[in-house]
C-alpha cells in the first residue's frame, strides 16, 4: 500500500516514534490522525504540518476514547487505511526491590497502556478497515505495532515492560492469519536503544553507554530509522505477521 492519499492513525504519534512516523506519512501524501495524551504537542504537530494532520486526545487503554479517534478519522478523512501503534511507557523496577515488593498496580499499568492499549487501537482501527474497497491486490489495510527487543532479552527490571512488549509479538501472527480473509496485513517491529523521549531523561555517560552496546552501528536508533520501516512495511505485501528487530544487532544484557 502506498502511503499517498491513505490515512494512517498514528498512537503516541506526538512525540518520539510516532512523531517520526507522522512526518513520514506526510511526506509520502499521507494523511495522519495523531492519538496521544500529550495535547501541547500534538496540537504544535497540526499546526506544524497542517490540514493533513489531526489530533485527537486519546487515552490508548480506554475504549470510548479511543472509538472516539476512530469516529474522528473517518469524519475528518473519509477512511482509515493503516495503523500504526507506538503509544507506550517503559519503566524499569526490580519484582523485590530493597524497599519491599513491587505493587501489582506498578505491573498493571504496563500491562494496560502497551499491551491492552495495542490491543485496543487494533480491533477498532481494523474494524474500520474492513469497510474500505479492496486493491487489485485484496489489500484494505495495514496495522504495525511497536514491541521492543525486551520481549526477546529483557533485562532485570524488566519483567512488566518485557511481558507486555511480549505479548504485542505473541499477537503479531494470530491477528494477522484472522484478518488475512479481509485483506488488513499486521507487523510488529522490535526497536532496540532508539534516541526517543524515553532516553532523553537519562544522564550522557548512561546515553553513550547504551550505545557503545549497539555491535552496528554503535549508537542510538533514530526514529526516521523507525519510521522507514514502517514505509517499507506498508508498501510490501509480502510482509505480514512477523516481528522485526531493528536493533543494530544488540542483544540486551541481564543488567
Amino acid at each position: 500500500m502506498k502511503l499517498a492519499d491513505r490515512t494512517v492513525i498514528v498512537t503516541g504519534g506526538a512525540s518520539g516514534l510516532g512523531a517520526a512516523t507522522v512526518e513520514t506519512i506526510v511526506s509520502a501524501g499521507g494523511r495522519a490522525v495523531i492519538v496521544d495524551i500529550n495535547e501541547a504537542a500534538g496540537a504544535a504537530a497540526t499546526a506544524r504540518l497542517g490540514d493533513r494532520v489531526r489530533f485527537v486526545r486519546t487515552d490508548v487503554t480506554s475504549d470510548a476514547e479511543m472509538e472516539r479517534a476512530v469516529e474522528a478519522a473517518l469524519q475528518t478523512f473519509g477512511a482509515v487505511h493503516g495503523l500504526v501503534c507506538a503509544a507506550g511507557i517503559a519503566v524499569a523496577e526490580r519484582v523485590l526491590p530493597k524497599e519491599g515488593v513491587q505493587p501489582l498496580a506498578h505491573f498493571v499499568r504496563s500491562i494496560n497502556v502497551n499491551l491492552i492499549g495495542t490491543f485496543n487501537a487494533v480491533r477498532l482501527a481494523a474494524a474500520a478497515m474492513a469497510r474500505n474497497d479492496a486493491s487489485p491486490a485484496g489489500e484494505r489495510g495495514v496495522i504495525v505495532t511497536t514491541a521492543s527487543v525486551a520481549a526477546f532479552d529483557g533485562q532485570i527490571g524488566q519483567a512488566a515492560y518485557s511481558a507486555s512488549k511480549g505479548g504485542i509479538v505473541a499477537m503479531t501472527l494470530p491477528l494477522a492469519r484472522e484478518f488475512a480473509r479481509m485483506g488488513v496485513r499486521v507487523m510488529t517491529i522490535a526497536p532496540g536503544t532508539f534516541d526517543t523521549p524515553l532516553l532523553a531523561g537519562l544522564p550522557e555517560a548512561a546515553r553513550q553507554s547504551l550505545a557503545q552496546q549497539v555491535p552496528f552501528p554503535s549508537r542510538l536508533g533514530k526514529p526516521d530509522e523507525y519510521a522507514a520501516l514502517v514505509r517499507h512495511i506498508f508498501e510490501n505485501e509480502m510482509l505480514n505477521g512477523e516481528t522485526i528487530r531493528l536493533d543494530g544487532a544488540i542483544r540486551m544484557a541481564p543488567k
